[in-house]
């Protein structure tokens, strides 16, 4: 039986920004609907035209296949499947096998795409500034909330180019909005967590990913809440984007794989922990140093990133994730369900591997805190004796808006 080499798009991981379906050449080969971009394996030609400009590397996927999926399979995938080995098998010659190779070989060069400047173990910040910016170009834009929800959150990928802009997981970056304010000055700049891992949000690609949630715009606040949210939301593939820093040098990941990190956060603050999590999956770092995400929204349909979430293995994140306004029953909010988890965060509090990162809306700091006191009280620890040698010790962080 002969095997073939099949393209396929992870839709795990494409952002549905229509970049793939633009650049192909042959019509009909890459098509898409509400739910998945697709590869017509009979049209497909392996030009590779689609390969450099996605932004996140789902396009570059391929599967050793006895028979082509068709395309109504592809639509109804979740996740790729698993890929049939080669084998000693009639018709798998030699020849066949180099000429997959070289398929894939072509795919991974990037065509001349620039990989992204390597990160030193500490962090650069400041490399630029309001009066000499770097140069972004919008690469995607993807609302990673359910339509026809109140809140319009946005994952938006940036393009450096050839500009060097190295990060860590846990910095941010700001962003100029255009035009000036009511004094003729130029907008204040916003600050957004990046959250993507430090080898970009496609990985070695000179690019990183941003969680955005527009918000509402006063009109007549002075503070102008919301001008740069809504920019920013609205961007367009192909929009040049000012953007300053990179800044942080507090709020990063540990490099230890041994390292135990606890994430607690609402909305948008998962940012940072999305980079964190990533960076552990694309190392393999599966039952080593636990990682525990506590995650806050008001509901399934307006969690960020609901759907990779479920996805990913309890080996790699033990995750809760908690609603505040689902059914009529009892509110519940992230420092509640830290409560129910009670016996394994106060095992955490003592175990000196272990790293604390609170994340979102200033509210809920001091729930969290309470929590922790809480715990440490049914199990006889000392919260304020935990927390002074937490931050001590650079293993306690807080960074809340």
């Amino acid at each position: 039986m002969v095997f073939m080499r099949q393209h396929l798009i992870d839709p795990e991981v494409c952002i549905r920004c229509n970049t793939c379906e633009e650049n192909c050449p042959i019509e009909g080969a890459i098509e898409h609907n509400d739910d998945n971009y697709v590869v017509n394996a009979a049209l497909c030609e392996y030009c590779m035209n689609c390969i450099a400009p996605c932004p996140t590397g789902a396009i570059n996927n391929w599967r050793n296949v006895r028979q082509p999926y068709s395309l109504e399979q592809q639509y109804l995938w979740d996740e790729l499947p698993a890929s049939i080995e080669w084998a000693d098998t009639e018709g798998t010659t030699e020849a066949l096998e180099e000429e997959a190779n070289q398929i894939l070989d072509v795919a991974h060069q990037g065509s001349g795409v620039v990989p992204a400047p390597a990160t030193a173990a500490r962090p650069q910040i400041n490399l630029w500034s309001q009066g000499s910016p770097a140069k972004a170009i919008v690469a995607g834009n993807y609302r990673i909330t359910e339509a026809g929800t109140e809140s319009d959150v946005r994952h938006i990928i940036l393009d450096f180019g050839s500009q060097s802009f190295p990060v860590l997981e846990g910095q941010s970056l700001g962003v100029i909005p255009p035009g000036v304010d009511d004094n003729g000055k130029p907008h204040a700049v916003r600050l957004y967590s990046i959250s993507s891992p430090r080898d970009g949000e496609r990985p070695n690609y000179n690019n990183l990913s941003l969680t955005v949630k527009r918000i509402a715009y006063g009109e007549h606040d002075e503070t102008k809440k919301g001008l740069a949210s809504n920019y920013m939301c609205d961007l367009q593939k192909g929009d040049e984007v000012e953007i300053t820093g990179p800044f942080g040098s507090t709020f990063l990941m540990p490099n230890d794989a041994a390292a135990h990190i606890v994430m607690l956060c609402t909305g948008t603050g998962v940012a940072p922990f999305r980079a964190m999590t990533e960076r552990r999956r694309r190392m393999g770092i599966v039952g080593s140093g636990k990682t525990m995400l506590f995650f806050g929204a008001r509901s399934a349909s307006e969690l960020p990133y609901f759907g990779p979430l479920q996805k990913l293995s309890g080996e790699l994140l033990d995750q809760e994730l908690v609603y505040s306004r689902v059914g009529a029953g009892t509110k519940e909010y992230v420092q509640d369900r830290m409560l129910k988890r009670a016996s394994d965060l106060a095992e955490l509090l003592e175990d000196e591997d272990s790293h604390f990162f609170v994340c979102g809306l200033k509210g809920m700091e001091t729930g969290v805190e309470n929590s922790f006191k809480q715990i440490c009280l049914e199990h006889n620890m000392d919260w304020d004796k935990i927390r002074t040698t937490l931050l001590a010790e650079g293993r306690y962080h807080i960074e809340t808006y």
